[in-house]
């Protein structure tokens, strides 16, 4: 017994090898800096980065769904499942130990037992009471299970990733999706302007008409002016309306009117420090995550080639056993029993091979999706980059063209009023004021969220100051 008893010790002292190749991080080319970058390279910023907007409405809403949305929450909970399977994985590293009771009574056939001797009283019941604790041990002598908790692990660290990834995703949509309330709110505020606008120019034209002072056309044409404002305004409110529908669902609870805070043109327009490409690989969640993809992947291939080789498994119990309760834990009634067990493939048909192939062809599958995650890595954040520089330098000129354009109506009006021109060229004037006052709205929002594109292209440690803010349910 001794000897069996040094066998786990002598098994797990040969247990230094792991089958299967052990994970080596792919050598992948990174840029050494970046194409669009318009400053020196600097540490990538790990702060609230929308904090700098300047506007506490849309922190709140940030925080609100850090606490409430219902893909966070999926996601943290699909970390805990990963979480459980990991623990089982390495359980298997480990002895097991259970226990069992049993009673029985058992009545026999007088007949079937036979004459007795004489004179002596023959008790047809038995009764058998027993209790034992039972150990299982697979040695893990060539690393299989260690590839298979290895994997777990992996996988594990993969959820978390993609948690991460959520919470990037989140925080970046709301403050999109609020970015472009606002601009819808401006659009609306224009378009409502522009409409009291329109009227006002067609009563004029009613009242310049019905005095003969100008045609029947420029009223007709004021009135075309005016339907189109007035077919607008509800368009745009439809889409008020929808935006803060989304944006709810974002916060985690039913469609309703959402908070404002600052206006679109008033939300502030911080600079983001350009981070170098090689901390990319730190920084995204997409990209850590694919990495431990490829670790998992890397470690199915030792435990499929685990399968080739012998499985050691000792057990053993030790307990009591008796025909009466009251001597159960007395000497006599011990009892103990101890093995091994060695269990080899022979013949499988392929089966190993088959399973060896599948871990190699999903490990490169794995290895490819990790290139092609890096790719579009640095893709996201070199267009965030021009994307960002070029929306700014679009929006100066649109302001440009604001401006040019109100001077021209300001002189199209003075011109009519003295009778140089008909009403025709003061409509124009102000449709295509209108028409510019949109398009740098739309502009002024597509700078704020290309800022936020840029921001959430280069990842950061701001993901977990984010979560920090989060309730422990969704933390």
């Amino acid at each position: 017994m001794r000897r069996l008893l040094l066998l786990p010790l002598c098994l797990s002292l040969a247990a230094c090898f792991n089958v299967g190749p052990d994970y080596q991080k792919p050598d992948e080319p990174v840029p050494e800096s970046w194409r669009f970058a318009e400053a020196e390279a600097a540490a990538i910023a790990n702060t609230r980065w929308w904090e700098q907007f300047g506007d506490p409405v849309l922190v709140r809403l940030i925080d609100q769904s850090l606490q409430q949305n219902k893909d966070l929450r999926i996601a943290t909970a699909s970390v805990e499942e990963y979480l459980g399977l990991y623990g089982v994985s390495a359980s298997s590293l480990f002895p097991q130990l259970g226990g069992t009771a049993s009673g029985q009574e058992q009545k026999s056939s007088i007949e079937a037992m036979g004459p007795s001797p004489a004179g002596a009283a023959v008790n047809p019941i038995t009764t058998n009471i027993q209790a034992t604790l039972n150990v299982s041990w697979e040695i893990d002598v060539w690393g299989r299970l260690r590839r298979a908790t290895e994997a777990a692990r992996a996988d594990l660290f993969s959820r978390e990733e993609n948690r991460r990834a959520v919470v990037l995703t989140l925080v970046t949509s709301v403050a999109r999706s609020y970015v472009q309330l606002r601009e819808l709110d401006l659009r609306l505020d224009i378009a409502r302007q522009t409409l009291a606008d329109r009227r006002e120019a067609y009563r004029i034209a009613q009242a310049r008409f019905a005095g003969e002072l100008n045609s029947e056309s420029e009223v007709r044409q004021a009135e075309s002016e005016l339907r189109n404002a007035e077919a607008l305004v509800p368009q745009l409110e439809k889409s008020v309306a929808q935006k803060e529908h989304e944006l709810s669902v974002l916060l985690g609870h039913n469609p309703a009117a959402v908070e404002r805070g600052l206006a679109l043109n008033e939300l502030r327009h911080p600079e983001v420090p350009m981070g170098l490409p090689s901390e990319l690989l730190q920084q995204r969640p997409d990209i850590r995550q694919a990495e431990q993809d490829l670790i998992a992947a890397n470690a199915r291939i030792g435990v499929a080639k685990g399968e080739y080789f012998p499985k050691f498994t000792i057990t053993g119990s030790v307990g009591n056993s008796s025909i009466d309760l009251s001597r159960l834990f007395a000497g006599p009634a011990g009892l103990w029993s101890y093995g091994a067990t060695l269990a080899v493939p022979l013949f499988t048909a392929g089966k190993i091979a088959g399973q060896v192939q599948q871990a190699n062809a999903k490990e490169q599958q794995a290895l490819f999706g990790y290139q092609r995650v890096l790719l579009n890595a640095f893709k996201e954040v070199e267009d965030a980059l021009v994307d960002n520089s070029r929306t700014r330098q679009q929006v100066t000129a649109q302001a440009g063209q604001v401006d040019a354009l109100r001077e021209y109506l300001r002189l199209a009006r003075l011109r009519y009023d003295n009778g140089y021109t008909n009403y025709l060229e003061v409509l124009d004037a102000q449709r295509n004021l209108f028409n510019v006052q949109l398009a740098l709205a739309q502009g002024r929002s597509s700078a704020l969220q290309a800022l936020i594109n840029l921001y959430k292209a280069f990842g950061g440690g701001w993901v977990e100051q984010a979560t920090a803010a989060a309730t422990p349910e969704a933390s």
